[in-house]
């Protein structure tokens, strides 16, 4: 099942809804670069349980439409998975459903508003306001849809501070939020590398079968695998960049990526590499970085253009 309501480019294909069976249903915007995030919903008998929304107006707008192609039923709970734009920015288009995030979701969507704006000013947004968690977590929470439990866990410091993953024992159909990317660069300015390899071992002791990741095709568990490996290449280079001298620019420009070369985002290494010095100076896990800099860094890798936005 597909839509072809939200913006198009003409290298992207239509966001799609994948039936996961027992009413689980993943809904995927590829090619998964930035602002391009995969959200999800569970059927019940009564209701629909969401799992975040979009990074315009238009696009969740367009997976709302999705939802409605399966159901009529009221859209009852809101999971947020974090606070970033893409998965927060529509929340308000759900008026009434309870949203359930974390504490530090709540602080931060109130805090970053939409910050996203200045980073990615090509982008239509269409009418965004700021509807944060009003149902809170510190470390999980239980909810069912009918008698399918649906497991909240914190799992951050990792792509955030603030990170819940939803976990369907039942199923072994597992939520990650943007704890996963498939076929995308991590990005770990707000969160912490090695916060990131604590949460996937996590992911990896629950053994899912299926992983809807934040952004990238659905997948299975292999690709936690390929998300460690990343980042403990990152561990690496930032250590070999500092013991050198250098920044974390200078690392990102002289490193060669090799086998993550045709991720998309390239340009998360110099962030990445920042969060990664901060950590080998033993600063706190999530402390924050100053991201202005860290944005102008990676505009400076890309030989001075903004990162590829196409939401």
């Amino acid at each position: 099942m597909s839509t072809s309501s939200a913006p198009q480019h003409s290298e992207l294909p239509p966001p799609k809804v994948e039936d996961l069976g027992d009413g689980i249903f993943a809904y995927i915007q590829l090619d998964g670069s930035w602002g391009l995030n995969n959200t999800g919903f569970l059927v019940g008998s009564d209701a629909v349980t969401v799992i975040d929304t979009c990074f315009t107006e238009r696009r969740t707008r367009t997976f709302l439409d999705a939802i409605r192609r399966v159901t009529t039923l009221p859209l009852r709970t809101l999971i947020n998975t974090h606070h970033h734009g893409d998965h927060t920015h529509g929340n308000y288009l759900l008026p009434t459903a309870t949203i359930i995030g974390h504490e530090l979701c709540r602080e931060e969507a109130i805090a970053s508003g939409h910050a996203a704006a200045a980073l990615f000013p090509g982008v239509d947004w269409g009418t965004i306001e700021i509807a944060p968690p009003f149902v809170t977590i510190q470390e999980r929470l239980n909810l069912y849809v009918d008698d399918l439990k649906v497991e909240l866990k914190h799992v951050g410091p990792a792509h955030t501070t603030n990170d819940v993953i939803a976990w369907i024992p039942q199923r072994k159909v597992l939520f990650t939020g943007d704890v996963i990317f498939n076929g995308g660069t991590p990005f770990a300015a707000m969160g912490s590398v090695a916060g990131w390899l604590e949460a996937l071992e996590m992911l990896r002791a629950l053994e899912p079968e299926t992983i809807v990741p934040g952004h990238g095709p659905l997948c299975g568990p292999k690709v936690i695998d390929e998300v460690a490996d990343y980042l403990r290449f990152v561990q690496e280079t930032a250590r070999k960049g500092l013991e050198a001298g250098l920044t974390p620019i200078q690392t990102a420009q002289q490193t060669d990526l090799g086998r993550f070369s045709h991720w998309l985002d390239q340009e998360r290494l110099v962030a990445n590499l920042h969060r990664a010095y901060s950590e080998l100076h033993d600063e706190p896990r999530g402390a924050p970085l100053p991201l202005a800099n860290v944005m102008l860094d990676m505009v400076a890798y890309n030989g001075g253009k903004m990162p590829r936005c196409l939401a």
